[in-house]
This record gives structure tokens, sequence and C-alpha cells, in this order.
């Protein structure tokens, strides 16, 4: 958990589908996962947000329409049970070849020129993303960072900071959508969040000082770390 908090908080991520693939793995029941990921996302989020803000790499112009129409639809997602055959296969092909497109594209506008997205398009992006991550138990991270480059909607560093920060209130969205689920919190809770805070201290240092083509590079890494998970290849 705090490798996998340590790559995903270098682009601004939290790691939701890392911490939820790990679990997985070791036979932890789904009814725990959804919420367990969700409070690591907050706590890894939280720090991330605080690091990206001090270090200049924050807009809140660019977060506040993806703002508006996500935390609804979060909280819609956290309080809908469906099972994941019927949307993760689909989510895990989109963030696959947004993942070959960071790796191996061209250089994308977004490094040297970008604009602060329309209002209208980023509270409508806002809400079907914030569906996603409530469905997903994610904060929602992984499918706004690559749409904000792809549209070059922001340059790739402040992207992480603004990441952050919409994971911290979609994550905490979503975890309201469902507050019965709180009751299935492992034991083994501050032992975890231990490891994801210690990774995330290593992974927004690391963030704050790379380059933006390693940004990129690296969120794409990420990407497919995600789309791995929710196809099911581990």
């Amino acid at each position: 958990m705090m490798v996998g908090a340590m790559l995903y908080s270098s682009v601004g991520h939290a790691g939701a589908s890392a911490y939820i693939a790990l679990m997985a793995l070791f036979g932890v029941p789904a009814a725990v996962m959804r919420p367990t990921a969700l409070v690591l996302n907050i706590i890894v989020a939280s720090f991330a947000s605080v690091r990206f803000a001090r270090a200049g790499l924050f807009r809140w112009r660019t977060l506040w329409p993806f703002l508006l129409g996500a935390l609804p639809f979060a909280f819609l997602g956290g309080s809908i049970p469906v099972p994941g055959e019927y949307y993760r296969p689909l989510l895990g092909a989109v963030l696959f070849l947004s993942a070959l497109r960071l790796l191996w594209g061209r250089d994308f506008s977004a490094a040297t020129e970008w604009r602060d997205p329309p209002v209208p398009a980023g509270v409508a992006c806002g809400a079907a993303i914030g569906l996603l991550a409530g469905l997903t138990g994610t904060g929602g991270g992984i499918f706004l960072s690559p749409l904000l480059i792809f549209l070059a909607w922001s340059a790739p560093k402040p992207a992480s900071g603004v990441a952050a920060v919409f994971i911290l209130c979609n994550s905490a969205a979503g975890l309201l959508g469902n507050l019965t689920q709180l009751e299935s919190l492992p034991e083994s809770l501050p032992l975890y969040a231990a490891a994801v805070l210690s990774g995330g201290f290593i992974g927004t240092t690391l963030g704050i000082r790379l380059t933006a083509p390693v940004v990129l590079r690296t969120l794409g890494v990420v990407l497919l770390v995600a789309s791995a998970k929710l196809v099911g290849v581990y």
C-alpha cells in the first residue's frame, strides 16, 4: 500500500484502485474494500492537496466546475450497489487507451499552452466522473487527470494539484453516500493509514520536483495499473 500511495500521489492521485486490488488479492471481503479504500483516499488526498497547493501547483478555477457537477453524483454513485462486471471492463479499456496515449503519444499542448475549462463542459464532465467515482469506490482522479491533459484544460503539474483536491472532495462524498459501510472498516486500518501516508509523503515530494514530461509518463503508468485492476488482470 505504501508503494501504491507513492506511485499514485506523485501525480496527485490517492491510490484507491491500487488499495482495492491489494485487498482483493488478500481476500478482504467486498463490503470492506470500498469504504476502506475511500478512507485511505481521504488521508492521502488531504496530504497531497496541502503539499501541491503550497508548491503553487493548484488552480481553483480549473477545479470548481468539475467539483460542482461531481459531488452530488459521487454521493449518488456511492449509494448504488452495482455489480462490477457491468462497468469495470469498459472503464478499464478507456484507461488503457489513455495510458497508451500518454506513454507513447506525441507532445501535449497542455505542457506549453492551456486554458481553463468552459464551465458547462466542466460541470457535465464532473457529473459523469463523480458518478463513476462513486460506483467504483475511487476518488475519480484517474478519470479527471487524463481529461485535463488531453483537452489542454490544465498544465500537467497543476493538474496533479487539481486532481488531489478533487479526489479528496469526491472520496468524502462517496463515503457519505454509504455511511453504513463504515461499520465494516478493518481493525488494521491504522496500519494501512500509516503505510499510505508514508508513501504519500515520498510520492508528493517526487511529484513536486518532476518535470512535466516525466509527470505525463508517470500518469500513464498509473493509468495502466488502474486499468489492469478494473479489467481483472490482478
